[in-house]
């Protein structure tokens, strides 16, 4: 009977396959986009840069920085639900992720912002909360702070097309 793994170890894998599917991503690199773990849930870091700044008068944040972070957001908490079920099906799902082989990122169908208030020129957070998603469907909600939780900046709603499973 094969040892259980240590604690330990089960979190590095999954750190170390969350650093490599952002990682992967060249625009998550370009705005500078980090994603915290817990467990399954991931919360989405958008540091700030002045580059970001879309109105230097106020200033606040770019409206399509904001809908960038908000539309990666969704999609990594789609990707990332399939990422943590291939690695908890067994080794093969846990060594094909390991390789690199991950699952196709969703594609967005269509994707609705609510910019409530404008971003302030300090770091961004975000999570997505799946609503529903099935074998070629999902609806994602996104949510959007900085300073305090329960004072959203901005919000989305998108509904994704699912990559194909075989």
């Amino acid at each position: 009977m094969a040892k259980p793994e240590p604690v330990q170890v089960i979190k590095q894998r999954r750190d170390a396959a969350l650093a490599r599917l952002v990682g992967n991503i060249p625009y998550i690199r370009h705005l500078g986009v980090q994603f915290e773990r817990r467990g399954d849930e991931l919360t989405a870091v958008l540091p700030f840069n002045e580059s970001l700044i879309g109105n230097p008068f106020l200033p606040a944040l770019h409206g399509g920085a904001i809908g960038a972070f908000l539309e990666i957001t969704a999609q990594m908490e789609l990707t990332w639900a399939l990422v943590w079920q291939m690695m908890e099906s067994g080794p093969e799902g846990a060594e094909a992720i390991e390789k690199g082989d991950f699952p196709a990122i969703p594609k967005t169908i269509d994707f609705t912002i609510d910019y409530l208030r404008s971003g302030l020129p300090r770091d961004a957070y975000a999570r997505a909360r799946v609503n529903r998603s099935g074998r070629r469907y999902a609806s994602v909600h996104v949510e959007a702070w900085q300073d305090n939780k329960t004072r959203m900046f901005a919000q989305a709603t998108g509904h994704f097309l699912m990559p194909a499973r075989d």
